[in-house]
Order: structure tokens, then sequence, then C-alpha cells
């Protein structure tokens, strides 16, 4: 009999305990989720608008994310927790595929706190109340990472198996966020370092695995070759390596301080420092050196990203299934109990709040963080009061145009005017393009141009580029200023007016810039 100071070391109980830990925390995140009057961030309303068209590609992200709400809105419609609801399911999912990657490596125990920690991650309790790439990456680098530490125990027939089901978990990871990379980085490292792993494969199984993968994956690699490598070239983009001040202190500082709100204080000192500690003793377990070279990678390339340039907290998202384990590998080895016990308590009190905030808004005011949900309220307003000078313009003169100068508010648009851009008869929604390229999707893809822009309705988010976009017209008239209240403290501008005969002007052929408005020349 088991005893019960031990009764999360039985692997069943521990198990089921997972079980039962991981499915009360998602249902609080369903019911969170169901009843949040939240909106869509634009880049969630984007991701939707995606949706619409199936493709094995878009212009800043793989398709996996697109085909994910596809899924969802065809079961429940195209609300936005259906749109958002893939990725608590896929975080749970993760969760129990580390308990395994923790209980396969070292034992029950160490695979339950392994997925607490990674349960109550900050950003994962984050990532659960919106749609993001991370969701499936993280999912499918787990399964990954589990199917590559069961191999030495398998016989013959399940290594090939196993082979197959890592090169699709690992294709799929590519589909999600080419931040499955840093996988393939960790795997040839760990497969440097350890003759043991490499004797577990042979020749047919290292061919399947990397066909699998490459079959998974070669859709995704042919629509951007077909579409000239946009993916690929946005996110080398956001590295920001052209950049006029490089390597920055301030940034590197920043991002190592951030990834104690993404992971959390406790287990990120845990897993920085004993890196740290044990590899410089050279008392790493052979189990803590796989970890590690799954989530170093993330951690150093970031951060030396950060140092060049600049980088954003969760670009390293990708360290933490591997991290997650190795935390709490530590904690267990080391008797932390009580560091283990604080760590839970304290990223259980936080998603505690979160989902508080997440049902209630107010609450978020109230704790002064109304700053942090600014851009998930306010959308539907904004855009109705587009949709209602749209109507209003159509009885008058009609247009040939509703024009956007922001991303954010031509995605927001497509989403919270769907039932009315979507009708016969409405004006086409379409971007006005500020630089000589297009910058997103919305201005490749739907650009404003002189047959469109007879009479077309401009809404300019804050108006900001106000100026521009009168300088490319032949005439403007009847502005309107709406503004929409997100908190206390905040509110959101968008200048409404009709601009008619779209003439845009030439744009900087080194900057690409358009020319200063003639109110703002010296």
């Amino acid at each position: 009999m088991t005893p019960p100071s031990d009764i999360a070391g039985a692997p069943g109980r521990a198990w089921r305990l997972t079980l039962s830990l991981v499915g009360v925390l998602t249902i609080l995140r369903l019911v969170a989720l169901f009843t949040t009057p939240l909106e869509l961030y634009p880049d969630e309303a984007q991701y939707w608008l995606w949706s619409r068209e199936l493709a094995f590609g878009y212009f800043s992200k793989p398709p996996l994310i697109a085909w994910l709400i596809w899924a969802t809105t065809h079961v429940g419609g195209d609300a936005e927790p259906w749109v958002r609801v893939s990725a608590l399911l896929l975080h749970g999912a993760t969760a129990l595929v580390i308990q395994r990657i923790g209980q396969r490596l070292y034992d029950a125990r160490t695979g339950l706190a392994a997925a607490m920690l990674y349960s109550l991650m900050p950003a994962i309790q984050l990532s659960s109340g919106v749609i993001t790439t991370d969701a499936p990456l993280l999912f499918f680098l787990a399964l990954t990472i589990w199917a590559y530490v069961s191999l030495p125990t398998a016989d013959t027939r399940r290594r090939l198996l196993l082979a197959a089901g890592m090169g699709a978990s690992l294709g799929l990871a590519f589909l999600s966020k080419y931040a499955a990379i840093y996988a393939v980085g960790g795997l040839a490292a760990h497969l440097a370092l350890s003759a043991e792993a490499r004797r577990c494969w042979t020749a047919p199984m290292i061919a399947l695995c990397l066909g699998v993968a490459a079959l998974v994956f070669a859709p995704n690699l042919l629509w951007n070759l077909n579409h000239h490598f946009s993916t690929l070239e946005h996110t080398a983009s956001n590295a920001n390596w052209n950049a006029g001040s490089l390597f920055n202190i301030r940034e590197l500082m920043e991002f190592i301080v951030s990834q104690l709100g993404v992971f959390g204080p406790i287990p990120f000192a845990v897993l920085a420092g004993g890196a740290i500690w044990l590899g410089a003793r050279r008392r790493l377990a052979p189990a803590d050196v796989l970890l590690l070279c799954f989530a170093a990678p993330p951690l150093v390339v970031v951060t030396v990203q950060a140092f060049v340039s600049r980088a954003n907290a969760n670009w390293a998202g990708a360290a933490y299934v591997a991290g997650a384990v190795l935390a709490a590998a530590w904690l267990m080895r080391w008797k932390a109990r009580g560091w283990l016990i604080a760590a839970v308590a304290m990223q259980a009190l936080f998603a505690a709040v979160f989902l508080l905030c997440m049902v209630n808004p107010r609450a978020a005011d109230a704790l002064g963080a109304a700053n942090s949900f600014k851009r998930v309220r306010g959308w539907e307003q904004s855009v109705q009061a587009i949709v209602e000078r749209s109507r209003e313009e159509q009885s008058r003169g009609g247009l040939t145009a509703v024009a956007m100068d922001d991303r954010f508010l031509f995605n927001a648009a497509a989403y919270y005017g769907r039932d009315y851009f979507g009708k016969p008869g409405a004006p086409p929604l379409r971007m006005w393009v500020h630089e000589a390229r297009p910058q997103n999707q919305a201005e490749t893809e739907a650009p404003l141009n002189a047959a469109l822009g007879r009479r077309a309705l401009i809404a300019s988010l804050e108006g900001g580029y106000r100026p521009e976009i009168e300088q490319d017209f032949a005439r403007v008239s009847g502005l309107q200023i709406v503004r929409v209240g997100l908190d206390r403290k905040r509110s959101r501008r968008t200048d409404l007016f009709v601009a008619e005969g779209f003439q845009p002007l030439p744009r900087d052929p080194v900057t690409g810039l358009p020319p200063a408005p003639k109110a703002a020349e010296k």
C-alpha cells in the first residue's frame, strides 16, 4: 500500500491527479472564455479572417492557426469563444503530455509537478484566453519530445512508429510557428552529445522521421515559394536588425526580466540558476542534458536577439515545455518542497485573478491593470460607428469602398462588421497603403485603388495618417471624430471622413514613405 505522504508517487495516482487538476483548470477557463465580455484582439480577428479561406500559408504566419479556427467555428459559430477555444484545449493537452515526459525521464511526482508548473505559467494563463500560434506550437513540441524520450525503451516495431509520429509532430509544429526550428537545434545538440541517444536511431528510422516531417511541412514551403517567401520574410523582418540603434543593454535586461512573468519568478530562477550551477559543476544527469538541449536554444538565441535589437517576451516560449519538466525535476531533487508549493500557489493566485478579470473587466480597472486589457475592448463599438456612417453615405451618394489606414482597424472591421460587409451591395473593405510596398496582408490583398477610391469612406485610427491620406485624394469632406471609452482613463479615437478622387502621390524611392503633408513642412 502506498503511504499517504507518497500519494502522488504512484504512476497511476499521479496520472489521475494530473487529469483532475488539468480538467478542473480547463473547465474554469472554459467558463471564463464563454462569459467574458472582452473582445477579439485585432490579430485574433486577422486569424479568423484567414480561416474564411483555407490555405497552406498566410502573410505573417503558417496555416495551422487558421485551420484550428475554421474547425472550431464550424462547430459553434463565429462568436469570440469559438474563435479562441482551441487554445485552452491544446494547453490542457500539452500539460498532460508534459506529465508523461516528466514521468518517463524522472518519476511520476516530477511529471505531476511539471504539469502543474506548465498549466499555471502566467504566459499559459494569458494564452488560454486568446488564440495565438503558441498553443499549437507548444502542443506539437511536447509531442515531439515525448516521442523522442520514449525511443530508448521501445521495441524495434514501436520505434518506427515513434519515429513517424515524431516527424509528424515536428512538421505540425512548423505549420504552427517557425519557432519549431529550435526543436531541430535541440535534437541535433542532444544527438551530438549523447552516444546512447544516437544508438537508438537506425537509418530507416531517420529516413522515416525526416520523410514524414518533410511531407507535412512541404505544402507550406511550396506556398511560400509561390508567394515570394512572404511568411519567412515577415518572420525575418521581426528581428529588426536594420534598426538605427543596435546592441541595447536595456532591451536585454527587459527581456530577461520579462521571462519572470512568462514562466513565473520561482520556476525561471530555478531553471536559469540550476542550468548555470549544475552545468558549471558538471552535475547534470543525462535527462537534464536532454531537456537543456531543448530549453536552452530559444532562451539563448532570443536573449542575443534582445541585445542586438529587440525581442518580445513570448519569443522564447518554446523553451518552457522542456523547461517546466527540468524546473520540476530540480525542485524535486533538491527536496525544495516549500519552493515548489510557493511557485504553484503564486501562479495559481495569478490565474485566479486573471480569470476574474476576464469575467469582470471592472476588476482589472480596480486593480490598476486596465492598460493590459485595452486591446481587447472597444473594437465592436468603433466598428459599429463605421458601419453606421457607411450606411448614411450609401443613402446619400453611394460609396465605392470603406478604407482603413491601420491593419488593426481593418481586421476588427472584418470581424465585427462581418454581417454588414459580407452582404451584397455593401461597399468593399479596403486598406489605404501607406508605403510603397505592402507591409501586411490587408495591404497586400485588399489595397485601395483608383477605381474603388472614387468615393470612399476613410476610417483613420487615432487620426495619425489623416494628413497623408487627404493629400492622396482630390477632395475630402465630412470629418467625424469617434471616441470609444476603454476604461476610466483611456479611449480609442477613429477619424471618419469621405474622400473622393483617389490619386496617390508617388512614394519616396528610398524610404517608401509618402511626401510630408504641406501643413507639416517647415
